[in-house]
């Protein structure tokens, strides 16, 4: 008896039944997380899930870590191109992002 765990749909990885992309489980898994933890981000998913998508990129992982990279690079290049369109706009979600990250750590000084 074999299952699917991981189908392939227009070019991206999906949990089978899903709408979770593997992406999602695999970065969870390299970022050090376990599978139950996994399981309780992704309340969709079961557990049996969450194992059958790693060790689908276990078995695939040469194939899995290329497609991730050239999704990190696809990101990385549209990410450039609306910067360049609009230099003002990025301007300003650096600007805000930068307070809120000074808002941030500002919080987390003053619980220390």
């Amino acid at each position: 008896m074999s299952k699917e765990y991981v189908t392939q749909i227009e070019g991206a990885y999906r949990i089978t039944g899903t709408r979770v992309s593997l992406d999602s489980v695999v970065y969870a898994f390299l970022d050090g997380q376990s599978a139950e933890s996994i399981a309780q981000s992704f309340p969709v998913l079961t557990l049996e899930q969450v194992y059958g998508a790693i060790t689908f990129y276990l078995a695939h992982r040469t194939a899995i870590d290329e497609y991730l990279r050239q999704g990190e690079v696809e990101f990385e290049a549209m990410r450039q191109r609306l910067r360049d369109q609009n230099p003002l706009l990025h301007q300003k979600l650096m600007a805000f992002r930068r307070q809120q990250q000074a808002a941030q750590d500002e919080q987390e000084s003053a619980r220390s």
